[in-house]
């Protein structure tokens, strides 16, 4: 499981969570905290992949742009 399948895994975990209709206010509120932060790292994580794509070069059968 790659570090980006884990944050999604845990955001989806969260979204669960938050779902529950005995959930309280405090913990609600954290679970918000906590998946913006998930989202951030996720984004970062997405970002480094796509740069390391990137650096590897054009997969096969792709064009480069010009």
């Amino acid at each position: 499981m790659t570090d980006l399948q884990r944050v999604v895994a845990r955001l989806e975990e969260a979204a669960g969570e938050l779902r529950s209709p005995d959930l309280a206010a405090e913990r609600a509120a954290a679970l918000v905290e906590e998946c913006a932060r998930l989202a951030a790292e996720g984004a970062a994580e997405l970002d480094r992949e796509v740069r390391a794509g990137e650096a590897a070069g054009a997969a096969p059968g792709q064009m480069a742009f010009e």
